[in-house]
């Protein structure tokens, strides 16, 4: 019954560890999610997938602070309009993006919008943003139902979750904007919860209608086409069969932006141009003058034009935080988001069961290595399975698969605390185990002592001043011939039971059993300086509970029996003797052999308890007893007293 109780308190024990450890991971992925997986996810990115610089088809014209400098800021409306007609009459480009929402109309000087609405109108491959909102005041219906017929682009549909678009209007353009413009993009990216821009909106939804991003609709305006489809996992351009991996929010359908490293002495992943060197090259070019910037340098190019002016003109500004810098110009992350398109360069997230069925590999790798290696065997190898990890998470970056580098490794920390403490502590009852079953054939008292000096156990051992007792039963031979090997047991274990108290009481070691006697050792391996007098107090208890157990098996039907103690004090060896694989802790001397011959004349002389003379000078004030003189012990050459001891007073 005590070992199912046991077991059961195993098993409980073990569930309530397994619980927590599931508790507590479920804890630490969600925490990581919200704390720590994103920044390790900058850190992987910036280090390990922005392995190259842009695409060289992709440039930059920035509105930059050179350009504010050279030129006051704020422009005139046909300062701009030079860009577009540099890139329109000069060059041979295959696609431009606008990255800027306009203002309202320059009420001062109409005719510079008006230049620059006819410079947009002539440029036909031109791409510019819009901004969708959120805002609930002021929706226009007739304005968003016009937007959307101009410039909506045809969705097949094919999500089984379909979230509810957060967006109900859109940023008004000016009359003549409006309709100089074909082509619009979104140039809204929504930045994570720690405020970092990750994730690209390709598409939007207002009020049933979707819109492609500025990146997206550029080069749907490359491919000629307007159509794709979407899926729970993937967005795919019908023409050309571009899939690109994400998923659907509130904000629209998302993908995970590839991120390229900078230029050297850059703050773009793209080649850039100044702005106002394209507007004096303009200039120059009209005067027949050499421009500053040679047009053919824009042949084939796909263009993005925007502004990121921080130090001289608050309003160009236009900067997030990304994984491969703090302060990203936003032009060159629309140039990005296209440069993941045109070459078909996506970062992947694995699907959530992915990472969960790496935690689960990697928590049950973690418990089958602590439960079957020593401690640091498991260590190295659970240390090196991490870095292993590590090194996978960075091969699965350079292969744009961003596998959860932080979640995994929490995990695997905690199963290795709770692994370590479900070994220690089932070790620790093993051992406890052990030492109780081991404590029923050694003393507990020299359990103890192995156990204190686990590290220094050997043969070899001292000399010291011990108590050595003999008890046996006598005629217990004869006896036994009359009763079942069931009855002799269960006489001398109760006997046993009953004496074996009473010695550890006395601060006594049971050394060993010899059939129907007992040796035990008083002074060591407990120090003891009154082991003397402590051995006789434990011989007469002795004899007292023999009479208790007289009266006892006389009602029950057993025999009765007698036992004679003899007792010796002196010199001695006592530790370990035997070999280096079997060792036996003992008390070894001619004092030894004198104790148990004393004891054997209970029987010469029916006497009950006898003692030595050198045992006798150390109890003499605690004892009444009858001197035996002159008594011949075999092995000595002379004779010796020795005394039966009637009484023992002051015992307790």
């Amino acid at each position: 019954m005590g070992n199912f109780k046991t077991k059961l308190k195993s098993k409980s024990f073990f569930v309530y560890s397994t619980l927590m450890h599931i508790i507590l991971s479920i804890a630490l992925i969600i925490t990581s999610y919200l704390f720590f997986v994103p920044n390790v996810y900058n850190f992987m990115v910036r280090n390990f997938a922005a392995s190259d610089t842009g695409s060289k088809d992709i440039v930059l014209i920035v509105i930059d602070d050179k350009s504010v400098d050279t030129l006051r800021w704020p422009w005139k409306r046909e300062v701009y309009a030079k860009i577009f007609n540099y890139l329109n009459e000069y060059t041979q480009t295959k696609v431009i993006g606008f990255d800027s929402l306009p203002a309202a109309p320059d009420n001062e000087d109409p005719q510079s919008d008006i230049i620059f609405y006819n410079s947009l109108a002539k440029t036909k491959n031109l791409v510019v943003g819009f901004a969708p909102s959120i805002s609930n005041s002021n929706i226009d219906k007739n304005y968003n139902k016009d937007f959307a017929h101009k410039f909506s682009i045809s969705v097949t549909d094919n999500r089984s979750y379909k979230p509810q678009s957060k967006y109900n209007s859109i940023f008004k353009y000016p009359d003549g904007y409006f309709s100089s413009v074909s082509k619009v993009g979104s140039v809204n990216n929504t930045p994570n919860i720690n405020g970092y821009l990750v994730q690209a909106d390709q598409l939007v939804e207002v009020e049933g209608d979707f819109f492609a991003s500025l990146a997206l609709r550029m080069y749907l305006d490359l491919v000629e086409s307007n159509k794709i489809t979407i899926d729970n996992s993937k967005l795919t351009v019908d023409k050309t069969q571009i899939e690109i991996p994400g998923f659907s929010t509130q904000n629209g359908f998302q993908n995970s932006i590839h991120f390229y490293k900078r230029h050297p002495n850059s703050e773009y992943s793209h080649k850039k141009y100044s702005a106002i060197d394209i507007i004096q090259s303009y200039d120059l070019i009209k005067s027949g003058k050499t421009p500053k910037v040679d047009p053919s340098e824009f042949t084939n190019k796909i263009v993005l034009v925007g502004g990121n002016a921080k130090a001289s003109a608050v309003a160009l500004d236009d900067t997030v935080s990304t994984p491969i810098m703090q302060k990203h110009p936003g032009v060159d992350i629309q140039a990005t988001i296209f440069d993941n398109i045109l070459n078909d360069e996506f970062i992947s997230l694995p699907p959530f069961s992915w990472e969960i069925l790496i935690i689960i590999m990697l928590t049950i790798a973690t418990f089958v290595i602590i439960s079957r290696l020593s401690f640091f065997k498991s260590l190295t190898l659970l240390v090196a399975i991490g870095f292993l990890y590590f090194i996978f998470c960075i091969l699965g970056y350079r292969a744009n698969v961003a596998f959860d580098l932080i979640s995994p490794l929490l995990v695997q920390l905690i199963t290795m605390i709770f692994a370590y403490s479900y070994r220690f502590i089932v070790e620790g009852k093993n051992k406890e185990k052990i030492k109780q079953a081991m404590g029923k054939y050694l003393s507990q008292d020299i359990m103890k002592n192995v156990v204190k000096n686990i590290d220094d156990i050997k043969l070899g051992g001292k000399r010291a001043n011990v108590s050595v007792l003999f008890a046996d039963i006598r005629g217990f031979t004869s006896m036994s011939e009359k009763m079942t090997a069931e009855e002799v047991s269960m006489i001398l274990n109760e006997y046993f039971s009953e004496i074996e108290p009473i010695i550890t009481k006395y601060n006594g070691v049971i050394n060993k059993f010899i059939g129907d006697a007992v040796m035990a050792i008083f002074g060591e391996p407990i120090q003891d300086i009154n082991h003397p007098s402590n051995a006789v107090k434990c011989a007469y208890a002795m004899l007292k509970k023999v009479e208790w157990l007289q009266d006892k098996w006389l009602n029950e039907g057993k025999p009765k029996i007698e036992i004679g103690i003899g007792i010796n004090t002196g010199d001695a060896f006592v530790g370990n003797i035997g070999s280096e694989k079997r060792l036996e802790y003992t008390v070894i001397g001619d004092m030894v052999n004198l104790a148990s011959r004393i004891e054997s004349y209970n029987k010469v002389y029916k006497t009950n308890f006898l003692i030595s003379s050198s045992t006798y000078s150390q109890v003499s004030s605690i004892v009444d007893v009858i001197k035996i003189s002159e008594v011949t012990i075999r092995g000595k050459s002379k004779k010796m007293d020795i005394y039966e001891v009637l009484r023992v007073s002051n015992n307790d």
